[in-house]
């Protein structure tokens, strides 16, 4: 009976623990599930999955599958491999769930657009960013260089104006030249465009829809330029756009709303404030000439502008032929009224695959036909200067019953020296054009079926623009009113006049390109070897000068009714790269370049470079480094050339005939004149020499990526004028080659994935650039008097020339006088440094100041994403920029109110200075350079994922966007951002606000 009685308690022991094991069981839930690879859809072997908080883990086997004890169906699994990125997932009471992996290398083996070709972006060897559309900046874009402002180190993006369709000043590293171009070679879909753009449009990038851009691949160092030869010194920027996919048609609709409004108006005086200046400083005379009128000419002549933008298109697969169509209509208003934009866009892409897909055949097709009236910017000026207290309109059908300045004594009625009624100048102007543009080509890549290590590639494109216009003026307005008197004494007035301008360029390119694993070394071979032909032909109409009555002034006649200016450049070149157990890397280039701009002994040049790159991310010391992901050195030197800017005949000798308005009179009868050119057989390419060095690093599975680069641009052979004989060219200078410049600087760029989550993103990129320009010879031998080449006029008279290219400084320095400020550092008027202390304040003082380029500039931009929404800005920044405020210079001093039998407007700035504007060299002081270092924020976007509507058949995304936020600046002018370093009545850059809705079908 006891030992019945013992037994019990042990059995019941055992069964409890049973019980409680059992339990623990029931409680911890078993979730499964497999890892693959995001790319190829293949499973992940050894990825650890680890519940987040807690110490439990587990890996993938070798079909990618894993098992893991969780306490409850709502945790959050965090995946984790070498190679890949990390990703956390929330089982959302799921037992059974599927990951994909991002691979972090697949950002390495990615293939990168180079000039004639791709290749892997791990085996580059120059200095090479790219930038893809979800990089983009956002908002109302009409210009592709405009995606990517702020984006990429080295480059420096600065829009010529808020004028709609607007073009903007490029600089790659500074650029190369003092006289010739700067601009870099431009390159879509294989097909190089031609800077010199197409009457009537303000940009010839303005042709091109943004919406079909896929990518921007910009080329900065020799390694990756030098194969484009002698337009590369500038850099290269290849554009490609978007191409058909595979599947089912995919429809997309893109739609936006832009309401744009003047952000700043130049701080001119109020009507109230301009009539206390006249009545303190005037005389009598003058102040009777004040009106009772209170105008705001600026707000006259400004407008809150409305513009819409929509874009169309398909893409898909028929009939195993991958392709895609799109449309765009854009429809923008300037700020300033009756200026208009219109582009209606269209492009196609077909890639199909013959033979078995050794055959591919790419057809690239982008036509577009833009509109646009120009309003006349001469108001911005005349706005700023025109007499607050007078009207803009008056009881008379004279000059169009605008308010004018009149003069009895004039012929004209009007006083000639006077600005023009700025509504006046725009509702009586109305300056039309049309370009009708297409660039396209067809590529057919054919891999050889006997050696499918060779491809050859035969590329024939075009690019093909009409630019047609006129500008018409009504008789009775007064910019040209009663403008000319024929034989009979009638006066007309008005204008009529008109141009058409055709340009035809081809091209036709052809290279062979090789491909070879020799696995037993360990190596990898790509060569490539190619012909280019490229031919550039443009047609200029000349037509008669008429009034608006169309009567045809003959002084004004043209000598030709057409010419057709033309150049061929013709081309061989070739690249090895060359890979050693895939961390050491070699590329070797060259071109050979001959151009038709050039006399027949300095047509052809030679273009060179070699680069090399060592991969230590694959050395046995940091293969297995959690810590790097990416890590490469790289260093290339090389040759490239510069033709672009230089006239197509200069080394020719041809003479120029005089207009019928500049004949000379010997007796009773006038002469035309033949005027020489400033031949110069001699002339050659300008060559830049490039040296960098640079490190592309990746850190925590490329959760941080960037490069620093270092480069040293020595152009040698720069154009310049030089002095000559006396009666040479009646100018006594020719252009030669001369000179030698450098560029040297540094370059940093950042990306960062900060966070990466199914729910939330964030990310941020950062760039800067620091570079210095210095001229090293300006002249055939040294000498040490010269002061160098001076440059644009301003202030009216002889001598009055504010830049000059001086040995030892850098280019487009501003040459002028050191003011004198009274102890409460008020300047002093006309009182200036005698800097060489001889006793006397002339020319001889005059000293280098500063100049426009920018010392550093920055972009930084940033992305978050939670759930649904979505946010980003883009910031830029320049410091050590200077610009020379014209606007002050002209306006903002006494003589400049009190005109002659009427009032200008002033610039507010004349309250703190009370300038006689009267003194010697006073618009050369150096009171009028300001810094006009800033920090802008281009672009606020905020926007929401709708999610999929009509029964799943539509995916919708809605967008707001802020373009032009702020500017944070000391400069007291309209903008600090000026390319050319002289503030001069630009058309201000508008605040423009954006809603929009993107519709995936």
């Amino acid at each position: 009976m006891r030992k019945s009685i013992t037994t019990f308690p042990k059995f019941l022991g055992v069964t409890l623990v049973l019980m409680l094991l059992n339990l623990a069981a029931w409680a911890q839930q078993v979730i499964t599930g497999t890892v693959t690879d995001s790319k190829n859809g293949e499973p992940v072997a050894g990825v650890t999955v680890t519940i987040k908080g807690s110490s439990t883990s587990t890996q993938t086997d070798a079909s990618g599958n894993f098992r893991i004890n969780a306490a409850s169906t709502n945790v959050t699994l965090v995946f984790s491999s070498v190679g890949f990125g990390t990703r956390e997932v929330n089982s959302n009471g799921q037992t059974a769930i599927s990951v994909a992996l991002t691979q972090f290398n697949q950002q390495l083996n990615e293939v990168v657009v180079v000039g004639y070709g791709t290749a892997r972006r791990r085996d580059l060897t120059g200095a090479v960013t790219v930038v893809s559309s979800k990089d983009f900046q956002k908002g109302a874009i009409t210009t592709p260089e405009q995606l990517i402002a702020g984006k990429v180190a080295g480059v420096s993006i600065i829009n010529n104006g808020g004028a709609p369709g607007a073009g903007s000043t490029i600089r790659i590293r500074g650029g190369s030249s003092l006289n010739a171009s700067n601009d870099p070679l431009i390159v879509i879909d294989g097909v190089p465009l031609d800077n010199g753009g197409i009457s009537g449009a303000g940009n010839a990038l303005s042709l091109i829809n943004p919406n079909d851009i896929e990518t921007f691949n910009i080329l900065k160092d020799a390694s990756a330029t030098a194969i484009y030869g002698s337009r590369a010194s500038n850099g290269v920027i290849i554009i490609t756009t978007k191409k058909g996919t595979s599947g089912k048609m995919k429809i997309n609709f893109n739609t936006q709303l832009q309401v744009a409004t003047i952000a700043n108006k130049l701080d001119v005086l109020t009507p109230g404030q301009f009539r206390d200046y006249v009545n303190k400083e005037g005389t009598q005379t003058q102040i009777g000439y004040l009106g009772s009128a209170n105008t705001d000419w600026q707000d006259e002549i400004y407008q809150t502008a409305i513009g819409t933008d929509n874009n169309l298109s398909f893409s898909g697969t028929a009939n195993n032929i991958p392709y895609r169509v799109s449309l765009g209509y854009l429809n923008q208003e300037g700020i300033l009224r009756t200026g208009k934009l219109e582009r209606a866009s269209a492009g196609l892409n077909l890639s199909p695959k013959f033979f078995n897909n050794h055959l591919r055949v790419d057809l690239n097709l982008k036509g577009s036909i833009t509109g646009n009236n120009f309003a006349n910017t001469g108001a911005i000026g005349s706005a700023a200067t025109f007499d607050p207290t007078q009207p803009v309109r008056v009881n008379s059908t004279r000059y169009g019953g605008f308010f004018e300045h009149l003069d009895p004594n004039s012929v004209r009625g009007l006083n000639a020296l006077s600005p023009r009624n700025p509504v006046g100048l725009l509702e009586q102007t109305n300056d039309r054009t049309t370009v009708k543009r297409s660039v396209g080509n067809i590529v057919f890549d054919y891999k050889f079926h006997f050696l499918p290590e060779l491809r050859a590639n035969l590329n024939l494109g075009y690019d093909v623009a009409v630019g047609t216009g006129g500008v018409y003026v009504n008789d009775s307005a007064a910019q040209d009113y009663r403008r000319y008197q024929d034989a009979g004494g009638i006066f007309h007035g008005g204008r009529r006049t008109q141009f058409r301008q055709e340009r035809k360029n081809k091209v036709m390119e052809f290279y062979l390109n090789y491909v070879k694993e020799l696995k037993s070394i360990r190596s990898r071979i790509d060569a490539t070897a190619g012909y280019s032909y490229n031919d550039f032909l443009t047609t200029n109409f000349a037509f008669d000068d008429k009034t608006a009555n169309q009567t045809i002034i003959p002084e004004n006649k043209p000598l030709f009714a057409r010419d057709f200016p033309q150049y061929t450049l013709i081309s061989v070149y070739g690249r090895l790269n060359y890979s050693l157990m895939n961390k050491y890397l070699v590329t070797a280039t060259i071109r050979r370049d001959g151009s038709s701009r050039f006399g027949k002994d300095f047509r052809w040049g030679n273009f060179p470079s070699v680069a090399v790159a060592w991969r230590l991310k694959e050395e046995s010391f940091l293969k297995d480094s959690r810590l790097f992901s990416d890590l490469k050195l790289r260093a290339s030197y090389g040759i490239t050339g510069q033709q672009d800017g230089i006239g197509l005949y200069d080394y020719l000798t041809y003479y120029t005939l005089s207009a019928n308005s500049a004949q000379y009179q010997f007796g009773n009868n006038f002469y035309s004149m033949w005027r020489p050119n400033g031949s110069s057989p001699g002339r050659k390419w300008e060559e830049t020499a490039t040296t960098n060095v640079g490190l592309d690093f990746g850190f925590l599975n490329n959760r941080i990526t960037g490069s620093i680069e270092a480069y040293l641009n020595k152009t040698s052979d720069l154009l310049n004028e030089i002095d000559q004989p006396a009666g040479t060219n009646f100018s006594n200078k020719i252009v030669a080659n001369v000179g030698t410049m450098e560029n040297r600087g540094i370059e940093f760029n950042i990306n960062a994935d900060i966070i990466r989550t199914d729910n939330l993103v964030w990310s941020v990129n950062f760039n800067t650039t620091y570079n210095k320009n210095e001229i090293t010879r300006l002249t055939l031998s040294n000498n040490p008097g010269f002061i160098g080449n001076e440059f644009f006029t301003v202030g009216g008279g002889t001598g009055n020339t504010l830049f000059v290219n001086t040995v030892g400084f850098p280019k487009s320095s501003f040459f002028v006088y050191k003011q004198v400020y009274d102890n409460n550092g008020n300047p002093i008027d006309g009182l200036y440094e005698d800097l060489n202390r001889d006793g006397l304040v002339n020319s001889a003082d005059r000293y280098r100041y500063k100049n426009p380029a920018p010392e550093m500039f920055y972009g930084f931009s940033t992305n978050i994403s939670y759930k649904k929404w979505s946010a980003g800005f883009v910031l830029r920044a320049s410091t050590g920029n200077y610009v020379y405020n014209n606007i002050n210079a002209v306006n903002g001093n006494r003589n400049a109110v009190f005109g002659n039998g009427f009032l200008n407007n002033a610039y507010n700035d004349v309250l703190n200075t009370n300038f006689s504007g009267t003194k010697s060299g006073f618009s050369l002081s150096d009171y009028f350079i300001e810094n006009a270092s800033f920090l802008r924020m281009d672009n606020l976007t905020v926007g929401y994922d709708m999610g999929s509507i009509l029964k799943g058949k539509a995916h919708v995304r809605l967008n707001a966007n802020v373009q032009n936020v702020f500017v944070i600046t000391k400069y007291k002018g309209l903008d600090p951002e000026i390319g050319n370093g002289v503030d001069n009545n630009f058309y201000p850059r508008p605040r423009t606000f954006v809603i929009g809705a993107n519709f995936d079908f």
